[in-house]
C-alpha cells in the first residue's frame, strides 16, 4: 500500500510552532526556579533531579517538536474528522501542559499537578496514536515528549511525596 501524505507549508510549520511555543510562554510566567525562589528555598527535592540549566533547552526542543508534529497533522486536511479530532485532543494536552505549570509553581498544589501530570500524559499518549493514524512521522517525533512527561511524571510524585 503506497500511502500518499502531503507536506505541510512553511506558513502551516511556523503557526504551528508559534502555538507551542505560546504554550510555553505562558507557562514559563509562574515557573520561577531561581536562587531565592520557592522551588529553590522551600521544596525538598530528590538527588537525581536534573539541573535547573537543563529544563529550559529541553523544553525548547520538546515545544519544536509538538509544533512540527501539529503541522504534519494538519497538512493533511482539517476538513477530515480525524484531523479535526486529533488537533483538539493536541489543544487539550498543550492547556494541560500550562495547567501543570500553574498548579505546581504558580499555586504550590503538588498533589494536584502530580494528579494532573498523569492525566497529561494519557492525553500525549492518546495524542501520538491519533497522530500516528493520520501521520505516523508526527507521533514519532512525539516520542522525547512522552518520554520526558514520563519523567517528569515520576519526578513530581517524588516532589510531592518528600514535601
Amino acid at each position: 500500500m503506497n500511502v500518499k501524505y502531503r507536506m505541510p507549508s512553511l506558513p502551516l510549520v511556523f503557526g504551528a510552532v508559534v502555538l507551542s511555543f505560546a504554550a510555553a510562554v505562558i507557562g514559563s510566567l509562574v515557573t520561577v526556579t531561581g536562587d531565592g525562589s520557592w522551588f529553590m528555598t522551600e521544596l525538598i527535592k530528590p538527588e537525581w533531579q536534573p539541573p535547573n540549566y537543563l529544563f529550559g533547552p529541553v523544553w525548547t526542543v520538546l515545544y519544536f517538536l509538538m509544533g512540527i508534529a501539529l503541522a504534519f497533522v494538519l497538512a493533511e486536511g482539517m476538513k477530515r474528522r480525524d484531523v479535526q479530532i486529533a488537533t483538539v485532543v493536541f489543544l487539550v494536552q498543550l492547556v494541560l501542559n500550562v495547567l501543570w505549570s500553574y498548579l505546581f509553581f504558580g499555586w504550590h498544589l503538588l498533589g494536584a499537578a502530580a494528579a494532573e501530570i498523569v492525566v497529561l500524559w494519557i492525553l500525549i499518549a492518546a495524542t501520538m496514536w491519533l497522530f500516528y493514524k493520520i501521520r505516523p512521522f508526527a507521533a514519532y517525533l512525539l516520542i522525547p515528549y512522552l518520554a520526558w512527561v514520563t519523567f517528569a511524571t515520576y519526578l513530581t510524585v517524588v516532589i510531592w511525596m518528600l514535601n
